[in-house]
């Protein structure tokens, strides 16, 4: 095995670690929203903000390390213009999944102030999770553009 292919298979196994911790975080929040059951969701958005840290961050951070490898391995150069979609998406994903996780922090929170007191949910927990599940729309499609993207290279 080349040290090429290596590096290949670990930008790839990065990409398949972000999109499965995605859709796993994405699911699981979900169920546990639509129990509205504050100590649920508690403990599910508790899960999820590790999973985020262990996971996701670590994905995230040797992208492009092993992209960067790659490109230099290949030859491939940075004005390529699937590579600078790639990059800018890369960007695009980025600035919606950093507030994502202040916000599974902050929904954790509340979720767990409302169990420890017997309260019900409070409104500001229902704006964020909107606002948590838009975020999820364009940060996730734009790495699925990318792993499209990293396949095709279609110009």
């Amino acid at each position: 095995m080349t040290l090429y292919f290596l590096l290949k298979y670990l930008h790839v196994l990065g990409a398949i670690v972000i999109l499965g911790t995605g859709t796993g975080i994405a699911f699981f929040m979900l169920m546990a929203h639509r129990s509205q059951d504050a100590a649920f969701i508690a403990r599910t958005a508790a899960t999820v903000v590790i999973a985020d840290m262990i996971f996701t961050l670590t994905a995230v951070l040797l992208q492009p390390v092993s992209g960067g490898l790659l490109m230099m391995l290949s030859s491939i150069g940075i004005t390529e213009r699937w590579l600078l979609a790639s990059l800018a998406l890369y960007a695009v994903a980025g600035a919606f999944w950093v507030p994502v996780v202040f916000m599974q922090i902050e929904m954790r929170d509340l979720a767990q102030a409302a169990a420890g007191k017997g309260n019900a949910l409070p409104p500001r927990y229902f704006a964020l999770f909107r606002r948590w599940f838009l975020f999820g729309i364009p940060g996730f499609g734009a790495v699925m553009i990318i792993l499209w993207l990293m396949i095709a290279k279609p110009f």
